[in-house]
């Protein structure tokens, strides 16, 4: 559903093109200082504009509703929302007979009988992280000293050049742009590593840490793939060469194949793990596919504004949702 929680419990609300979009947060205590302006850092990370992303810009400003007085938070339910303001929901109108090959076009058709909110992708659009990564503002606050840090580390099938501290290196800005030159886009993997993080986080079987990070990383829409520590390499390892060897009484290890996680539970070490973020599946290539009510094949291309690699925004979201699972256990 649109919930998720039970020590901080969010509820997510709107659509792309509609009036606004918020989240309601239960669980946050009070007395924690809280104003519009905390979350203007972690939005401007987020934030379109830049080569590649879409020339949709929004203001982003955030509104605090309920569970603020007087600048500190109340211990009530905490509801931030945000105005869309910048939309051309006439981009959307064929989508109806000719659903976005790789979007949720056409099973939201299916699933809601045609009722859904189809402009901009409706409630399955991207624009719904910007509350996401309002939500994780408060969870990162709530976490005390617990650091998390996520960072673009391929593009397009290319790993970030060694020593290379650029946030766009050279390599990257090339091949978007030839993607964009094509009417193309490109994926992009996303590692995030937390540190300070306590033993002891994770309920086995069916809340582990691994669980509940997962299941709110699949929460960003174009997500596809998720690995911890070594991730898929350990399927071609030897036990002796994946093993993380004890070197002190408090549980740090010479490596961390296990990403920070035994048995479901957090043990101490950096909590690593990466996600893999599709290509953008709005393209102005064309492509050859079916329209529903036409009922025929036709060459089809997407118009309107979209990015052409939305890994690039996707660092301080998925560090939001790791902040979100952590504060959760």
């Amino acid at each position: 559903m649109n919930s998720y929680g039970t020590k901080f419990r969010l509820s997510i609300f709107g659509e792309s093109h509609g009036e606004l979009i918020g989240v309601v947060m239960d669980g946050v205590p009070a007395g924690i200082s809280l104003s519009a302006d905390d979350f203007i850092p972690a939005l401007q990370r987020r934030k379109s504009g830049g080569r590649g992303t879409t020339p949709r810009i929004e203001a982003d400003m955030p509104k605090i509703v309920s569970g603020v007085y007087e600048g500190c938070t109340t211990g009530a339910p905490l509801t931030v929302v945000f105005e869309n303001t910048n939309t051309r929901s006439s981009d959307y109108s064929e989508f109806r007979d000719t659903p976005r090959p790789g979007h949720a076009d056409f099973v939201a058709q299916a699933k809601y009988n045609f009722y859904n909110d189809i402009r901009g992708g409706g409630h399955f659009s991207g624009r719904i992280t910007l509350v996401l990564v309002a939500a994780g503002v408060v969870a990162k606050k709530m976490l005390g000293n617990i650091n998390i840090e996520a960072t673009i580390s391929s593009i397009g099938g290319i790993d970030r050049p060694a020593e290379c501290k650029e946030q766009m290196p050279e390599v990257w800005s090339k091949a978007i742009e030839e993607a964009m030159a094509e009417g193309d886009s490109l994926g992009g993997v996303i590692e995030c590593r937390c540190s300070n993080v306590p033993i002891g986080l994770g309920e086995p079987f069916f809340d582990s840490l691994e669980s509940q990070i997962s299941h709110l990383a699949f929460s960003i829409p174009g997500i596809r793939g998720i690995e911890f520590g070594d991730g898929f390499k350990a399927a071609g390892m030897k036990g002796s060469e994946h093993n993380d060897c004890y070197i002190d009484i408090e549980g740090h290890t010479a490596t961390n194949g296990a990403g920070g996680i035994n048995g479901g539970i957090s043990n101490g070490n950096d909590l690593v793990f990466r996600v893999s973020v599709k290509p953008t599946s709005s393209i102005s290539k064309t492509q050859n596919t079916f329209a529903f009510i036409s009922n025929k094949m036709v060459d089809f291309s997407v118009k309107g504004r979209h990015d052409a690699c939305i890994a690039l925004r996707c660092p301080v979201i998925v560090e939001s949702i790791a902040a979100i699972a952590l504060v959760n256990n």
